[in-house]
């Protein structure tokens, strides 16, 4: 068989591949998707070329709009970063916006996770059903709210936690001036405030996963922490993991009503645990600090938050593929 004709048997045997055409139900897809690209548009990409002020001394021009403003101010480079850096509050900013997510990570997987498994354990639906309802509805409420629950039990004079320590014999405290007991308070109130949100998550998952492995481990004798360690948490793996690097995107970034509402507007006495960036570039705003060295600061978290994620991201499609997020 010549040369030529063992090519156009390659060719034949070469399967076809059909363009698809563009049918009504691409259209249908990309009209519902159309509100959502726009509004992603309009408030989430067109707000980045702000980023442009963290690399200017920003001066206001009487009379005249935000983009003469920005576009006439002088390029500064990165001297606003500069400023940011060597602030002497950066290192304590730094070690306590990172020191908190770690601990809410840690904590934000491990409590939903093993809740999640005994809520999955109860026979009784109905309880079941109001276990979760009563774990997730601290999510819903605003941290304005949750500062007046806050308040009613932390007040010098008729707060319920200084009430219980006296009735146990102990002394009245002042607790919005007393820093060492505020880290476990901000631990436990995000617990709280977000298992229920990733308990329900977790559990969802475990709903998911095939009966009949569990029914063949029972009949091989195992238990209930057998049957978790081995089919429960490894199926819930993927999911695990997905929380865990979406946790860590945000490791540079702070619950800003958390720290602020909570602590009533982060007072003197508490400056050293309640600073975060977050808390940081707001006071500076309010205290009409240039905008430029507030921007930096601002952009510095967000490269840093996006710079994390990715690294995650591509450690975890080292180890394991399938658990990445993308």
């Amino acid at each position: 068989m010549s040369l030529k004709t063992g090519e156009r048997a390659a060719e034949i045997r070469k399967p076809v591949r059909k363009k698809k055409r563009w049918s009504r139900e691409d259209t249908e897809l990309a009209l519902l998707g159309f509100p959502t690209i726009i509004w992603y548009i309009l408030f989430c990409y067109l707000p980045m070329f702000g980023i442009i002020i963290a690399f200017k001394n920003y001066r206001i021009f009487p009379r005249k709009s935000f983009l003469y403003n920005l576009l006439h101010s002088d390029f500064v480079g990165f001297k606003n970063f500069k400023f940011f850096f060597n602030n002497k509050s950066f290192t304590m900013l730094l070690r306590n916006t990172l020191l908190y997510n770690i601990v809410f990570i840690i904590l934000g997987i491990v409590i939903p996770v093993a809740l999640a498994l005994m809520i999955n354990e109860l026979y009784s639906k109905r309880k079941s059903k109001v276990y979760q309802t009563m774990m997730f509805f601290p999510h819903f409420l605003s941290w304005v709210v949750v500062s007046y629950f806050v308040f009613a039990f932390l007040n010098v004079n008729y707060g319920l936690l200084n009430k219980l320590v006296i009735a146990l014999g102990g002394t009245r405290h002042q607790w919005y001036a007393e820093a060492q007991y505020w880290p476990l308070f901000f631990v436990l109130l995000k617990i709280w405030k977000g298992t229920g949100y990733s308990m329900v998550v977790y559990l969802a998952s475990i709903t998911g996963i095939d009966g009949s492995l569990y029914e063949a481990a029972m009949l091989d004798g195992a238990t209930k922490w057998q049957q978790a360690k081995f089919i429960t948490l490894p199926m819930l793996k993927t999911v695990i993991v997905m929380m865990f690097i979406l946790s860590v995107g945000g490791i540079f970034a702070s619950d800003f009503g958390l720290f602020y509402q909570v602590t009533q507007g982060v007072p003197n006495s508490l400056y050293k645990v309640a600073s975060t960036f977050d808390t940081y570039v707001y006071a500076a705003l309010q205290g009409n600090a240039p905008i430029g060295k507030t921007a930096a600061a601002s952009t510095f978290q967000s490269v840093a938050c996006c710079i994390t994620i990715l690294l995650t991201n591509f450690i975890v499609s080292k180890v394991d593929s399938d658990s990445a997020v993308f």
